[in-house]
């Protein structure tokens, strides 16, 4: 799949420009066409600020439902369901981190993706809903590891790939058993990762999860509340890392280092720009090869991909050569 420019259209007030060019949500949702698929979305639509229909978003279960149908028309994936107390993963963001990392390595490949089960991707911390392995799969058809501390999340994402025809075969989802740790106990001697690919926790505290959570509410629906529902839904251990998510990335990094040769890239994302600054001094402190910062758009709100490699110019070259479809 060859990297092209992004290209703009006459829709273009239409279009949520700040979405990946590849993003199958760039668009606005096809209402229509979602419910067809989920009959039950209609009940929870509701007029916005220009009397237009759209999905209450400060409800869990239309959120959950709203993914349920994207998934569905977008993607392909007709069984898609994990318990309630779990993160609800909004999918275009989601989508736009597999882009840009496919982008990456792309770049590194005379401009053209690689695509196939040539390519293996670690997630750590694949999480319930198995979202990232989704999209992986269905839009440049990778293998997937996925990684989780949790074993009933684990058990959810095995029973999603089961259920999915598309993905059987193709993720191969592993307990952590180790909550301090996020390669060692996961990755074999012999694995070798292409990318690896990371949402942390970025709630040091569930105090500062229900506030960040009571912002959302008010600013979604105007209502202040109390004690709030998550309209996206997750247990402590998607949400909640001690020290936040600057912590979880620095630890994350430090342990890289001792699998400097397994993987070709890491990633993970950043919400905080602030924790940039952190990050970088420990990744210079391990001596990594190359470092990149991605930056991302979705909606409002900002976000940025860091990714660093250990590996030489040369270790590179002969990676993708013995790995990759690599062009001639």
């Amino acid at each position: 799949m060859k990297l092209e420019p992004i290209k703009t259209s006459g829709k273009s007030q239409k279009i949520k420009t700040r979405l990946h060019a590849r993003n199958k949500n760039r668009e606005q949702y096809d209402l229509s066409a979602l419910i067809k698929v989920c009959p039950e979305l209609k009940n929870h639509l509701k007029p916005n600020k220009l009397g237009v229909d759209s999905v209450d978003f400060s409800s869990p279960v239309a959120v959950k439902l709203l993914n349920k149908s994207i998934l569905n028309h977008y993607y392909g994936i007709k069984k898609w369901d994990f318990p309630d107390e779990n993160l609800c993963p909004p999918i275009p963001g989601r989508a736009d981190y597999v882009h840009h990392i496919a982008d990456l390595l792309g770049k590194n490949n005379l401009e053209t993706i690689p695509t196939g089960d040539t390519i293996t991707c670690l997630d750590v911390g694949v999480g319930a809903s198995c979202i990232y392995p989704i999209i992986g799969v269905t839009e440049y058809g990778w293998r997937f590891i996925g990684s989780d501390v949790d074993s009933e999340s684990i058990a959810s994402a095995k029973q999603i790939v089961n259920s999915n025809p598309l993905l059987e075969g193709k993720v191969d989802c592993r307990l952590q058993k180790n909550s301090r740790d996020f390669f060692y106990g996961i990755l074999k001697v012999e694995d070798k990762i292409d990318i690896v690919i990371s949402n942390p926790p970025f709630h040091s505290s569930i105090e500062e999860a229900q506030k960040g959570t009571r912002r959302k509410i008010k600013n979604l629906s105007g209502k202040k509340v109390k004690t709030p529902e998550l309209n996206f839904s997750g247990i402590s251990t998607e949400l909640i890392y001690k020290g936040g998510e600057s912590k979880f990335i620095q630890d994350m990094v430090w342990e890289s280092r001792k699998f400097a040769k397994n993987c070709y890239w890491f990633s993970t994302l950043v919400s905080k720009e602030s924790n940039l600054k952190g990050i970088r001094k420990v990744l210079e402190k391990v001596e990594a090869n190359q470092i990149k910062t991605i930056p991302m758009g979705t909606g409002n709100k900002s976000s940025r991909i860091v990714a660093w490699t250990f590996l030489s110019p040369e270790e590179q070259k002969e990676w993708r050569e013995t790995r990759w479809k690599t062009p001639s």
